[in-house]
């Protein structure tokens, strides 16, 4: 998994409330196990007209923000189903932090397992970051996980809680593989002892 310490890039805004993981990926896309070429798929139903063209009123399709990093997105952000999909979308199209005032737990809980950074900030910090992801590609905003803080284009700053286990996964790169590997040495002490105090296991 990508370390994640610092971003620095365009924050897209999305400003609506209990946007599901079906909408941040449609069903018919699940059908894969590869985390790679989903991008493409990311609010598909959203992003496409009924041709497969561009809709041009989503964000993601204003030139301001096709390189965005950051989405700054509504209350209850990656409710419904539990799909694992969801991150490796975002991710695979380049989203590495997603803030919001609150997401469902599973959604929550896989971004840290994908690399991606969830941020829980108050409604009225919300209203500050969209007013700045509205300047598009004029203002970039950035991200110190160290620091847990979040900086605007002019220079305000917000600070952030986050668990510090899952900030050490981040700022380390651990996923739950990466933890298991980082007992390596541990886990084949044990295993050497209980060969040779049960052989026949």
């Amino acid at each position: 998994m990508q370390k994640f310490d610092h971003l620095s890039g365009i924050a897209a805004p999305l400003n609506v409330a209990n946007v599901d993981t079906d909408k941040i990926i449609p069903a018919q896309y699940l059908k894969t196990i590869k985390r790679t070429g989903l991008g493409r798929a990311l609010f598909a139903e959203l992003r496409y007209n009924d041709d497969g063209s561009d809709n041009p009123g989503f964000v993601l399709n204003q030139p301001a923000y096709r390189e965005a990093s950051i989405l700054v997105v509504g209350d209850n952000f990656g409710c419904g189903s539990s799909r694992e999909h969801a991150p490796w979308a975002l991710l695979d199209y380049g989203i590495r932090c997603v803030i919001s005032t609150s997401f469902a737990d599973i959604f929550y809980n896989n971004c840290f397992k994908n690399g991606i950074l969830p941020i829980v900030v108050t409604p009225e910090q919300l209203d500050l970051l969209f007013d700045d992801a509205a300047r598009g590609a004029n203002a970039r905003i950035s991200v110190d996980l160290d620091a847990q803080e979040i900086r605007g284009p002019d220079g305000g700053a917000i600070r952030f809680d986050i668990d510090p286990f899952r900030k050490h996964c981040l700022l380390e790169g651990l996923d739950d593989i990466g933890l298991t590997m980082a007992k390596t040495g541990e886990i084949e002490r044990f295993e050497t002892a209980l060969s040779s105090s049960r052989p026949w296991a």
